[in-house]
């Protein structure tokens, strides 16, 4: 892709999807090769009521949208996940988390992008690293 798209177009692209819309996902941020994200937290996240934090799997889909989505403004398209690493930091509690990806390498076939996750306070909440395919549809 030649420019990079813009937040209102990739905001258009990402809300399309019913799994997006449910995460809040806004769209803050995009730059060659990468993206920044909102999510409104939801009360269905919770994975341990008396303690009140975020379940894994959740943060690991923010990691994977991020690394994915920061592809766009070279492919100008989603693409699917090869392989996908996370590692936690520390428990998600309730608040808007802003989520961060950046591709490290663009490839003919496979590419790879890293994500972070933060809290409110700005805090590391998750990391990864994702593989790609990015191969142009046939």
């Amino acid at each position: 892709m030649s420019q990079v798209p813009s937040i209102e177009n990739v905001q258009k692209l990402l809300s399309r999807a019913p799994y997006h819309q449910w995460l809040g996902l806004k769209v803050i941020a995009v730059g060659e090769g990468s993206i920044e994200l909102t999510a409104a937290w939801r009360e269905e996240w919770v994975v341990n009521p008396e303690r009140g934090y975020t379940h894994g799997g959740i943060l690991a889909a923010l990691v994977d949208l991020a690394a994915d989505w920061a592809m766009v403004s070279r492919t100008g398209r989603g693409v699917p996940t090869v392989d996908l690493r996370v590692d936690y930091h520390r428990a998600a509690m309730p608040g808007v988390l802003t989520i961060r990806g950046q591709i490290v390498h663009f490839g003919k076939q496979f590419s790879v992008a890293e994500a972070r996750v933060f809290d409110k306070e700005g805090r590391l909440l998750a990391s990864g690293r994702g593989t790609y395919l990015t191969t142009p549809p046939a």
